[in-house]
């Protein structure tokens, strides 16, 4: 049998969007999924979507939590798979046969797999590209050009992650890759598109909490005069990205 892959999906109030992941999951063409989603106790349509689509769902919890991290963390402690990924309300993989292609070759043998993202707009149309492009080569150090691949498009192997920081409200994700990153013996990029993100999430709608959240954890993991010149540099190529292209 192949390897266990635990896909977990954090929802809260976002049926609109739910039902788009729960399709994308349950049409993967991988056969051995564990799927995961954990809800914050919503009081809109989600959980009758949950209920609609059980027989492709492995457990679901919904109750309250403390933020999107703490959920996060339930899910990583629930997931029995050899590896794991999150995908919330929202997101997609980017098609049916993405676990498949990830997991061919010389798999099982590396630590984390990561690829390309396509940004989605609400009505689940492609926007393009996302901003940072996922490097050749990835490692912990990489990270102090920012986050340069994308939360969901990012698979790890279980026993290399740790819970997420709440110390953390915002940019918990980003300290969590850099320590999957860290301790990660082997890292493959797939130089796939694996996941459609959806626009506009958290660290967009709170994007100078954001940045702050960023700027210490960069401080905490590199030197600190090293982090204040290289962000000159990262606020210049945001400066010509978002000029060409309108969007963060």
């Amino acid at each position: 049998m192949s390897i266990k892959i635990s896909v977990i999906t954090v929802v809260f109030n976002a049926g609109k969007f739910l039902e788009r992941t729960l399709q994308s999951v349950r049409d993967q063409k991988y056969e051995n999924i564990e799927y995961i989603v954990i809800d914050g106790g919503s009081r809109d349509n989600t959980l009758a979507l949950i209920e609609s689509y059980n027989p492709s769902i492995t457990r679901w919890i919904s109750e309250p939590d403390e933020g999107l991290y703490h959920a996060m963390n339930k899910g990583l402690q629930m997931a029995t798979g050899e590896y794991l990924m999150f995908l919330n309300a929202g997101d997609i993989f980017y098609n049916d046969q993405v676990l498949c292609s990830v997991f061919s070759g010389d798999s099982p043998g590396s630590d984390v797999y990561y690829g390309e993202t396509m940004i989605m707009d609400t009505e689940g149309k492609e926007i393009g590209m996302r901003r940072l492009k996922a490097p050749e080569q990835l490692s912990w150090k990489s990270l102090i050009d920012g986050m340069l691949v994308c939360h969901q498009s990012f698979i790890a192997r279980k026993d290399i992650c740790s819970n997420y920081n709440l110390k953390y409200r915002i940019a918990a994700d980003y300290d969590w890759m850099m320590n999957c990153l860290k301790n990660a013996q082997g890292i493959r990029n797939t130089h796939l598109i694996i996941s459609g993100f959806l626009d506009g999430g958290l660290n967009k709608h709170n994007l100078r909490k954001a940045l702050w959240e960023r700027f210490q954890i960069m401080i905490k993991n590199y030197n600190f005069f090293l982090v204040v010149l290289n962000h000159f540099r990262i606020g210049y190529r945001f400066a010509v990205s978002y000029y060409k292209n309108r969007r963060f």
